[in-house]
This record gives C-alpha cells, structure tokens and sequence, in this order.
C-alpha cells in the first residue's frame, strides 16, 4: 500500500486540541507525518500527551505541547499565543476538543453541567479560532471543526446537550466561512459517528460499541 503524502502540509503549523486521544492523537500523528509542525494541546491527560509528543519527535516530526483548559477562553487565547511564538507562524486551527461530561437526561439537567458542556465544546471553538485569525490571515490558513452525528440525531439519552452543543458548532462553522472567507480562510467541520474511541469507551450506551 502506498503512504499519503501531502506536500501542502510540510512546515506548516497546526494547532490540534484535544490531540491526548482519539481522533485528536490521530491527527495529530497524521499531520506531523506529514512534515507539519504540531501544536498538541491536552488538558487532564498530560501522560498520554507527552508520550505522543516523544514518539512524533522520535520519527523526526516536530511538536509542541500545550496544556489549557477549552473551557477556558483566556486560556485557550494563550495556548493559540504560544505554538504561534513557538514555530514562528500559525496555519491552521483543529477544533477537536470536546466531552459529554456525563450523560444527563434533560428533565434532570442542571446549569452546571449545562455550562460545562458548552464552554468545552461549544464556546472554546469562537474563543480558540478568534485567537488564531490574526495569524491565519496572513497566508490564508484553515479551520476544521469537529462535530458529531449527534449533531444531526438529537444524541440518545442522556446525551442531548452534548448533541446541540455540536450542532451549534455546525452552524458557527457556516458563520465563520462566511465571514473569514475574505481573508482566504477556509472553515469547514468534519462530524464523526461512533468511532472506537476512548471517548467512547466512556460514554457509549451498551452495546453502542458492538455496531462499529
């Protein structure tokens, strides 16, 4: 089998959040195979982080992690500062991070786990990308958002607030095309089923799993 390869990508830097696992740790590997430099942001999980990051650079790719809170604007404004500073130039924006936190039904949601759910999945995507635009504008760089087919579905039970977090993640991809168009910034979303995931190990409903 032939290996892709993406001259595009080669020097290139690309912050991927939520890169510690699953689809973010895939990209994360993948782009760096690729020859770009990997802004890999982790939160909790600095153990498996770090031992990404080691065996990117030990294949000759080039990284650098950093850790914030997506839940946190400010701090996700610093991590977007500091892999710019890092490798001199910001060319693109993965949106990967995210969680359920728990599966909530409705009639028992609280406002608390309301506002956690959307500060991570929802808000850290505006505040991440609102960061990153002043460098992205000076080449014409791109955004990925990830969202999910719950954003679609509705969620099952338990999972409607992650669910319309995603699908508001949908429609801000839509927002932000249009209006960062102009800077020859490409915004587009990627939104993954059930996908053998730590993430859904976690959170997957008996036997979810089984039906991959």
């Amino acid at each position: 089998m032939t290996e892709l390869t993406i001259p595009d990508l080669a020097g290139k830097a690309v912050l991927i959040t939520g890169a510690s696992s699953g689809i973010g740790e895939a990209l994360a590997r993948g782009f760096a195979a690729q020859g770009a430099l990997v802004g890999l942001h982790y939160n909790s999980n600095a153990e498996a982080a770090h031992a990404i990051a080691r065996d990117i650079e030990a294949a000759g790719g080039s990284v650098v992690l950093v850790k914030a809170d997506a839940a946190s604007s400010e701090a996700m404004a610093e991590a977007v500062a500091h892999v710019a500073k890092t490798f001199g130039r910001l060319d693109g924006v993965i949106n990967n991070a995210g969680s359920m936190i728990a599966r909530v039904l409705y009639e028992e949601m609280t406002d608390a786990h309301y506002d956690k759910v959307m500060d991570v999945n929802a808000r850290s995507v505006i505040a991440t990308t609102q960061a990153a635009v002043p460098h992205l504008k000076r080449e014409g760089g791109f955004v990925i958002n990830t969202t999910s087919v719950a954003a679609r579905t509705g969620g099952t039970a338990g999972s409607g607030v992650y669910g319309s977090s995603k699908a508001f993640v949908g429609a801000v991809t839509k927002g932000m095309a249009l209006e960062f168009g102009k800077y020859h910034i490409r915004v587009n979303a990627v939104a993954p089923g059930v996908i053998t995931t730590a993430f859904q190990d976690k959170y997957a409903l008996p036997g979810q799993l089984d039906q991959v």
